[in-house]
């Protein structure tokens, strides 16, 4: 793979125009984008967000609201498709205008759609005589398709080509850096891992609520985040056991409908409940135990988020998951699985004091290594070694796992 750019801190310079450019302001990804805009705005650049206007609902409603003051640029939301479509021209040609009229300094494009009309409009911005610098950060996106069928055959071969429009690239994991490798093939630009990073403050403990459920489902209502498995493992332990395990689902998605109709056919509607998508620590303190049983990941801020509360975790073995729990690593277990993680799960609800041990042993491996300002120190200093064209010898690479 390509030389990694140098580690240093960003040397104090002039401040930047930096355009965040994503799809779906949702989930994780929109996590990462908050995080970067407020900590880039607090050390005086001035930050705007080009979004998805059909995506999204109260929850992040209120999130946007809560980031606003920190944007200069504005957060501005067009409608985005997030398959391939003739209307891609049409945002595309919206996104221009937008992003021409802020004369961004950066763009730093989050997922396979912002990366695709990020990198093309600050391509042709530099064609008209403009220096700005084109980021791509993959957060999973288009790496999570097979390169055994066909439309993901397509996606990375547009993903290799797109590298050419790209000045550097960002990984937020060692998992996601692997992955781009082997499916898009080896870097041709200056590339970073930069994981995701959580506050000081998110590692003050949780109160669990006395009237708490034994397990948390808390995500996106997708397959891929193993929704579907987590509920089975449910009526496997009650199947087991003779009585159901009380569970909390909280979160939005397309398939909501689909698994609460699994629930009924199931007959677990009288011990799991379904919530909408609400502040991560609130729903920590709704069960004891938080289940991530997803199919695939590339470094998922609900278990950097459970782990730094203190809260006891089972979850699966993919993408940067291994690389959260290090030395704990060997708990995780197969995704889609059902009965290992049914089995996990049995175990933690039976032996509480273990249940503890273990999430306090994963607390003090987070803290270290996953914060919100090594990632924003690692991210500017590559803005400005973008702008200024230093890059360094592949000394400095960091292992892949």
């Amino acid at each position: 793979m390509s030389e990694q750019l140098n580690d240093s801190h960003a040397h104090p310079g002039a401040s930047l125009r930096i355009v965040h450019c994503l799809r779906s302001p949702v989930g994780g990804i929109f996590r990462h984008v908050r995080d970067l805009a407020k900590a880039q705005a607090a050390a005086g650049h001035s930050v705007g967000i080009l979004c998805d206007s059909s995506t999204g609902g109260p929850r992040e409603e209120e999130l946007i609201q809560a980031l606003l003051p920190y944007l200069e640029l504005g957060l501005h939301r067009t409608p985005m498709r997030r398959h391939i479509s003739p209307f891609d021209i049409l945002a595309l040609l919206s996104l221009f205008r937008l992003i021409k009229g802020l004369r961004p300094d950066i763009i730093h494009t989050h997922g396979a759609k912002g990366g695709v009309y990020g990198r093309t409009i600050g391509t042709l911005l530099r064609v008209l005589g403009s220096r700005v610098v084109r980021i791509y950060c993959p957060h999973g996106g288009s790496l999570h398709y097979d390169t055994a069928t066909r439309s993901g055959r397509l996606l990375f071969r547009i993903e290799h080509l797109l590298e050419r429009l790209t000045d550097a690239l960002v990984f937020v994991s060692a998992y996601e850096a692997k992955t781009y490798g082997q499916k898009v093939g080896a870097p041709r630009k200056p590339w970073r891992i930069v994981p995701n990073g959580i506050s000081e403050v998110e590692f003050e403990p949780v109160e669990t609520r006395p009237d708490a459920a034994d397990f948390l489902y808390i995500g996106m209502m997708r397959d891929l985040k193993g929704t579907d498995v987590f509920i089975d493992a449910l009526a496997l332990l009650r199947d087991k056991r003779g009585a159901a395990p009380t569970a909390e689902i909280v979160g939005d998605g397309d398939d909501k409908e689909r698994y609460q109709a699994q629930v009924r056919r199931l007959g677990l509607e009288a011990t799991t409940r379904f919530h909408p998508a609400m502040a991560t620590r609130t729903a920590f303190g709704m069960a004891h135990i938080v289940v991530v049983p997803s199919r695939a990941e590339s470094m998922p801020y609900v278990v950097l988020e459970a782990a730094a509360a203190g809260r006891p975790i089972v979850a699966t073995r993919v993408g940067g998951i291994p690389e959260i729990f290090d030395t704990e690593q060997g708990r995780l277990v197969a995704p889609s699985d059902i009965r290992a993680l049914a089995t996990e799960m049995e175990l933690l609800l039976d032996h509480p004091a273990r249940a503890n041990e273990q999430a306090h042993r994963l607390r003090e491996i987070v803290r270290p290594h996953f914060s919100i300002q090594h990632m924003t120190d690692v991210v500017d200093a590559l803005y400005r070694d973008c702008r200024s064209g230093e890059t360094v010898a592949a000394g400095s690479r960091q292992p892949l796992l």
